[in-house]
């Protein structure tokens, strides 16, 4: 008899504000099961952010063999937390679509400042080492989470 047994794997989503992280986290969390953590949410794991920050890291680098964790990323440093063996997703959006969306999650008001720091950040990920490339407006989630499972399938 042989028995099918399942990896689990630490995920980060990486991408612009507005880019269609949450969503794309959210279809792999409902495909695989998975832990979804956001930005700085490990913040709450301690009173320190230093402290917080070191018991992410192991929680991440502990994940590998123990459990599927999604997380989220939209600030470059945060990549650093991603222990070796995790796999790396870049969600892009064209730069009207994320100034579409972040107007939307401001209640219909796209303040200047607001644009121009949108603009300066668009296309700060493009370069960045990573497993998929996934199109946050027009792409497949359904696709990607058949590759994701295929990896984590021994």
């Amino acid at each position: 008899m042989n028995e099918q047994k399942e990896r689990t794997m630490v995920i980060g989503i990486i991408g612009e504000n507005c880019s269609g992280k949450s969503t794309l986290a959210n279809e792999i969390q409902r495909t695989i099961g998975a832990e979804v953590i956001t930005g700085k949410d490990y913040l709450r794991m301690a009173k320190s952010e230093s402290e917080a920050t070191a018991l992410f890291k192991e929680k991440l680098r502990s994940a590998i063999n123990k459990e599927n964790i999604i997380y989220i990323i939209a600030d470059q440093e945060h990549i650093g937390f991603l222990p070796d063996g995790a796999v790396k997703v870049l969600v892009t959006a064209d730069i009207d679509t994320i100034k579409e969306r972040f107007k939307e999650r401001m209640h219909g008001n796209l303040p200047a400042p607001v644009e121009q720091m949108l603009e300066r950040k668009h296309g700060l990920f493009d370069s960045e080492a990573v497993d998929y490339r996934f199109d946050g407006v027009n792409g497949n989630a359904a696709a990607l989470c058949r590759l994701l499972q295929d990896r984590i399938a021994v």
